[in-house]
């Protein structure tokens, strides 16, 4: 389905009854990349996944999309399906979005999950690393593309996926030129929100990847202990929705049942 926010097309799933769970993508994916996790979830629950803007099916709304940006389009979609009451499910860059998203709604949501992703800022090297691909990927758009969904991966599943890492570069290529730019810029700006997430008092739940090759995960299971946050260290890459889709699926029942 399509809504139009500011003259940009946003497309967004709504499927199953009870508790809303929103499902947020992360960097160069789209909503397809729930599609094995969703058919589990709208058993007993409600869920919305979209397509963030510059990827997929969605539009882009200027040359930078910061994480309030983002959020603020989501925030429009609920509005519109009125719902009231959520929990959110971020992977990756979904995960920055979410927390940007928790602060401008605190009181509406039920719980939140990280799932590869962090409360923290952009470090130095990483704003250096995203400005290099910025310049690079506009001359070879679909080599970077396609390198920078290889490198997602715990190598040694390599091989093992090599099916699904086809098709996420597949739907990684469905995002726009200005989408990968725009949310690379939005990234390196996003603030520290690891305060925000110590002090809320909604349900936490972070899940990492033992061989994340974007973050580290003894620095992941310090954030959660600092934040307190629960957490579940599996032994996947930064994929975790495909590499450990199974356990991923169960957590998540679990974590939706105790919001």
């Amino acid at each position: 389905m399509i809504l139009n926010y500011k003259n940009a097309n946003i497309f967004y799933t709504d499927e199953g009854k009870g508790t809303a769970i929103v499902l947020i993508h992360g960097f160069l994916e789209n909503a397809t990349m729930w599609d094995k996790i969703t058919p589990e979830l709208t058993k007993r629950n409600r869920v919305i996944t979209l397509d963030l803007l510059g990827h997929g099916q969605s539009d882009c709304l200027g040359y930078i999309h910061s994480m309030d940006l983002f959020a603020e389009v989501i925030n429009f979609v609920l509005k519109q399906l009125k719902i009231r009451k959520y929990i959110l499910v971020g992977h990756s860059l979904g995960g920055y979005i979410s927390l940007a998203f928790s602060k401008m709604n605190p009181n509406n949501i039920k719980g939140l999950c990280l799932l590869n992703s962090t409360s923290y800022e952009d470090s130095e090297e990483r704003k250096k690393i995203r400005n290099r691909a910025n310049k690079l990927v506009t001359n070879n758009f679909e080599n970077m593309i396609k390198m920078s969904v290889s490198n997602l991966f715990f190598q040694e599943n390599a091989l093992k996926f090599k099916d699904e890492i086809n098709q996420v570069k597949t739907e990684a290529l469905q995002t726009s030129l200005q989408g990968y730019i725009a949310a690379q810029e939005g990234m390196k700006i996003r603030p520290n929100s690891n305060q925000f997430l110590k002090e809320v008092t909604f349900k936490k739940l972070i899940i990492i990847g033992e061989k994340d090759p974007v973050l580290n995960a003894e620095n992941s299971i310090e954030e959660a202990k600092f934040t307190n946050s629960e957490y579940v260290v599996l032994p996947s890459g930064h994929m975790t929705h495909i590499e450990n889709k199974d356990e991923l699926i169960a957590i998540l029942k679990d974590f939706v049942k105790k919001c």
